[in-house]
């Protein structure tokens, strides 16, 4: 699993040579948690149509910002550096696979 801080930001996701499937996410969040190991095996098994990552909602404040997050986890898929769609306390792992599978057919 990728860690995407706001120093890697520009390369792992804005230059990336795939989609970019971002979670924003916090130690302290039982739903974060709770939905990990389902983000977890998304990315896996996505791996050859998109990387997956992580950005600490408490260590990178410029990227939370920057995107408006107020709640999470808040997963967004960029595509070519931009943001193509975005979800908010996805409930499963089928919840995650179907926004990707729209997201990426749109």
């Amino acid at each position: 699993m990728l860690t995407i801080t706001t120093n890697s930001f520009e390369n792992n996701v804005l230059h990336a040579d795939k989609p970019v499937l971002v979670d924003f996410w916090a130690q302290w969040c039982p739903y974060c948690r709770r939905i990990a190991p389902a983000f977890d095996k998304v990315g896996e098994q996505y791996a050859d149509t998109l990387t997956a990552g992580k950005i600490n909602y408490d260590e990178e404040p410029q990227l939370i910002q920057r995107f408006g997050i107020d709640t999470i986890p808040t997963l967004l898929l960029f595509k070519n550096g931009e943001v193509l769609g975005s979800i908010v306390a996805p409930a499963s792992k089928s919840a995650i696979e179907t926004f990707i599978q729209e997201t990426l057919a749109q």
